[in-house]
């Protein structure tokens, strides 16, 4: 690499269209969490049909949409079809995923 306009070329980042046509095949597992709660192994142990577990969410709060385990949007539940969607109210920002 004599030639310095060689050089420049190759230290240059791809643009940030290329790297995501790069990655555009790869499958993530897309995820809906609709709350959660802490409990003992004891009371985990007790669960029977029919008991309710209270999550830390409420009625009608956007749900985190996670891909990866990794939070990137929150929504809310439709019904699409008879079966579960979700549609997107919120992105959230590489700086927001914690």
């Amino acid at each position: 690499m004599s030639d310095l306009s060689e050089a420049r070329k190759i230290e240059r980042a791809p643009n940030r269209t290329s790297s995501v046509n790069l990655l555009a095949g790869i499958s993530v597992r897309v995820s809906v969490e609709v709350g959660s709660t802490m409990m003992t192994i004891a009371e985990l142990a007790t669960l029977e049909p029919g008991n309710v577990v209270t999550l830390d969410r409420k009625v009608g709060e956007p749900l985190d949409i996670c891909a990866n385990g990794s939070l990137v949007a929150r929504g809310e539940i439709v019904s699409v079809d008879g079966r579960y969607g979700i549609r997107i109210t919120e992105l959230v920002s590489a700086e927001g995923r914690g």
